[in-house]
């Protein structure tokens, strides 16, 4: 068990990404909120970038929390930290570390960054009210929360960078476009086969989190908060409901909050 005393670096590892989040206060009421954060490419990350940072937060110990999605990844980062930061605790996250009540089958199965962002709008939506979380990330998951606060499950998707990839390795002519966030609107008319790519995989995505938040409201039988995270900003927000709430960093918030509840797998760094 890590002391509340260090400092938390939260990491989220995802299929395309690695993000972390220096978090140094204690607990709160509020939402934590990192006080810096850096990004990793997932696929080739730069550990010089890592360590220049850590080099800049002039942190000489802290305890690293960790949910992960990406098995080789994770065991690349934690040794890295055995080797470059040995006297750094880290800790591992599972379903059963977390303080939320996961009503699927196996919970064991779902990913840790679903659960995360439910641990994190449960500090956030009203009391006995449901939500609903959509995070646009490498796939676009969007689940539902019960009143009570349990995880209910949801959809998973391609995300709008893997469906760019697609475009071009499933047929002979159309491009490579680089498109992995869902950030300024393209026109919807697309006079150009670019354009025309970009139209449909925006709002192609935009309207299928839509469908989804929808038919989620309605199987929730009430109306639900609803809380859009990962690579999307309040104007995608926007477009879903009047109401709905882009939130930055939830998972990495989420972590900060399973971090400061003391669960998870210790990992030894000796």
């Amino acid at each position: 068990m890590v002391g509340t005393a260090l400092p938390t670096i939260a990491v989220d590892i995802g299929n395309a990404r690695i993000k972390l989040g220096l978090f140094v206060a204690g607990p709160c009421d509020d939402l934590p909120t990192p006080k810096d954060t850096l990004t990793l490419d997932g696929n080739r990350p730069q550990w010089a970038r890592l360590a220049s940072w850590l080099e800049q937060l002039q942190q000489p110990q802290a305890a690293w929390w960790i949910g992960s999605v990406n098995r080789p990844v994770t065991t690349r980062l934690l040794d890295w930290i055995r080797d470059r930061r040995p006297a750094d605790p880290a800790t591992l996250l599972a379903a059963g570390d977390l303080s939320l009540a996961v009503e699927v089958p196996r919970p064991d199965m779902v990913g840790i960054d679903r659960l995360l962002d439910a641990v994190a709008v449960n500090r956030l939506r009203r009391p006995g009210r449901p939500a609903v979380v959509a995070d646009v990330g490498t796939a676009i998951t969007v689940d539902a929360i019960s009143a009570d606060g349990a995880f209910l499950g949801g959809a998973i998707l391609p995300g709008i960078g893997m469906s760019a990839r697609a475009f071009h390795e499933f047929t002979d002519l159309l491009p490579l476009i680089e498109m992995s966030e869902l950030a300024t609107p393209p026109p919807a008319l697309g006079t150009a086969t670019e354009p025309a790519m970009r139209s449909g995989l925006y709002w192609g995505a935009v309207g299928a989190i839509r469908q989804l938040v929808g038919q989620l409201t309605a199987d929730l039988g009430s109306d639900p908060e609803i809380f859009l995270t990962g690579g999307a900003g309040p104007a995608v927000a926007e477009l879903l409901a009047a109401t709905a709430r882009h939130v930055p960093h939830l998972t990495l918030a989420g972590i900060a909050l399973a971090a400061q509840g003391q669960g998870g797998q210790a990992v030894n760094n000796e």
